[in-house]
């Protein structure tokens, strides 16, 4: 039953998928030729299938056409929904909600994002904390005394009855002094019974880790609860973890006399052949100053050179454009006047990258770019902080490492504890120990927040189950019998220890009621404001 109810999120996990689906055919050139409804089982890699509003996405993909709003609550926890359009992703389960979508399939059957989390988290609950094997060695050596304990019970108060070292009153008119005997050795014997202390660690970490996924936190078994409860050290990756990941264009300044959108035409034409995420934020911007907002077509670029770590160059409508830094400047002689250098340094005071545009050999615009701080950065690191958890590597402390990419994934397998947000790589949700479903750094404190209370509720069910056999043990072996003729029968005995293991998996089952820190609530989770000039 403890594990039926832990299990109601990954019951309903798994129930999210659609059964039908609705399969287009397309042609060569991408246009819709038929559709058909198809079973949700039957869909292939490479499927284009179309999600109607109101209807649930059958597998996971890429939007290739179309706008919406999707509900993602019921994968990540997040109750608002999340805005589509092409080139996004979507996940399996979820429930567009307001246009109509065209998705091509990336992942199906035991690959996608649905499968994946419901194989975490069974195999998480599966998992032996190492806390666990406290109770393996208390039992290792609790077994044998207790059987010990049970027979020097019967032969003491079978000793004591041959003596007559106690009146024959004491014993009940239905058994004689062997029996009686007997009965304190036996229920010894059953009282003992370490049921509960084999309960403890399992049943915390079965609930803990049940309540982990149904607030957006993957915890990848006990070993990872239990090393993230001594977490006193977070190392975060900055791109994309602390900061969205995605530049935007926030300053222009042209230093030449030219029309903004004619600068614009230029610079994208040549930004939009490099693949760097400074060259993506630039044509994004410049997407403003054209009509066909969705799909422009820029002007043809020639001679298309990309310098690694300065910029790109080429010719754009017969005037040579180039991109990029100081350095790459100063290799073709460009003159990078003092109201340049200004700028350069006022962007780079504010975390800001500067870039260099010049045309026809002249530097012709500034432009800064920024990756903004998550609007919760700054209130998730003070809470943090408030946890005594540190932000700087140091000697003796226990290290969690938070990222999102490839290149963060040996540093997730070196540090204590692995955290990965849940838009990170394949490569960096596997190696790491913890997922946080929700992108969210406020998820970062709930992980640790969790894990604490899960071994805090271990320890109080260790206090609890080793308590209530230290109490047991001289009742049933008959400490009270001579003062109060009160005796535990081994049918009694049996019910008590069958209460004890009740009430330790009882005890586990209250950290289905986890709240995260009140704290989290009060955070104002403000819009992104970027101030463009």
């Amino acid at each position: 039953m403890a594990k039926g109810k832990t299990s109601q999120a990954i019951a309903k996990l798994m129930n999210l998928a659609p059964d039908t689906a609705i399969l287009l055919t397309v042609d060569e050139e991408g246009n819709v030729t038929g559709e058909e409804e198809i079973d949700g089982r039957l869909i292939q890699k490479n499927d284009v299938i179309k999600i109607v509003p109101g209807a649930k996405v059958a597998s996971d993909g890429c939007v290739i056409w179309g706008q919406s709003h999707v509900n993602e609550s019921m994968i990540t926890g997040e109750a608002r929904p999340v805005a589509k359009r092409k080139g996004d992703t979507v996940i399996g389960g979820t429930l567009n909600e307001n246009g109509v979508l065209h998705i091509k399939v990336t992942k199906v059957g035991s690959e996608s994002a649905l499968a994946q989390i419901v194989r975490l988290v069974e195999s998480a609950q599966l998992a032996k904390a190492p806390v666990q094997k406290l109770a393996d060695r208390i039992s290792k050596f609790f077994v044998p005394l207790v059987i010990f304990l049970s027979f020097s019970t019967w032969l003491s108060w079978f000793l004591a009855g041959k003596l007559h070292w106690y009146p024959e009153s004491w014993i009940p008119s239905s058994m004689d002094s062997f029996e009686l005997a007997l009965q304190f050795g036996i229920s010894v014997m059953v009282i003992a019974c370490p049921c509960a202390l084999g309960l403890a660690t399992p049943t915390a970490v079965m609930v803990g880790t049940g309540v982990g996924a149904s607030q957006g936190v993957l915890i990848k078994g006990g070993q990872a609860l239990e090393r993230a409860h001594k977490v006193n050290c977070i190392v975060f990756d900055k791109t994309g973890t602390l900061t969205m990941g995605k530049p935007v264009v926030v300053k222009t300044k042209l230093l030449k006399n030219m029309v903004l959108r004619e600068f614009y035409e230029l610079v994208a034409a040549t930004a939009v052949n490099s693949e760097h995420p400074l060259a993506k934020a630039i044509v994004e911007y410049a997407k403003k100053f054209r009509d066909d907002e969705e799909n422009p077509v820029w002007p043809e670029a020639h001679d298309f050179v990309s310098i690694t770590g300065n910029g790109v160059r080429a010719t754009v409508n017969r005037r040579e454009i180039m991109v990029g830094n100081k350095n790459l400047m100063s290799d073709y002689k460009i003159t990078i006047s003092a109201d340049a250098e200004e700028l350069l340094a006022e962007a780079e005071e504010m975390a800001q990258t500067g870039i260099l545009v010049s045309i026809d050999n002249e530097l012709t615009g500034v432009l800064a770019v920024s990756d903004p701080v998550k609007p919760s950065a700054r209130e998730a690191i003070s809470i943090l902080k408030s946890m005594n958890i540190k932000g700087i590597m140091a000697g003796g402390h226990v290290v969690a490492m938070v990222g999102d990419g490839v290149n963060d994934s040996p540093a997730l397998v070196a540090a204590d504890v692995g955290m990965v947000i849940g838009a990170g790589t394949d490569i960096a949700i596997e190696t790491a120990d913890i997922v946080l479903m929700k992108s969210n750094l406020e998820d970062v404190i709930t992980a640790i927040d969790l894990s604490r209370k899960t071994f805090s509720r271990i320890r109080l069910n260790y206090v609890w189950a080793l308590g209530y056999n230290l109490m047991g043990i001289p009742i049933a072996a008959g400490v009270l019998f001579p003062s109060t003729r009160f005796r535990l029968p081994p049918w009694i005995a049996g019910a008590a220890m069958a209460a004890s293991s009740v009430s330790v998996v009882c005890c586990s089952l209250l950290l289905k009621n986890y709240k995260r820190p009140k704290r989290l609530d009060n955070l104002a989770i403000r819009e992104i404001q970027v101030k463009r000039v």
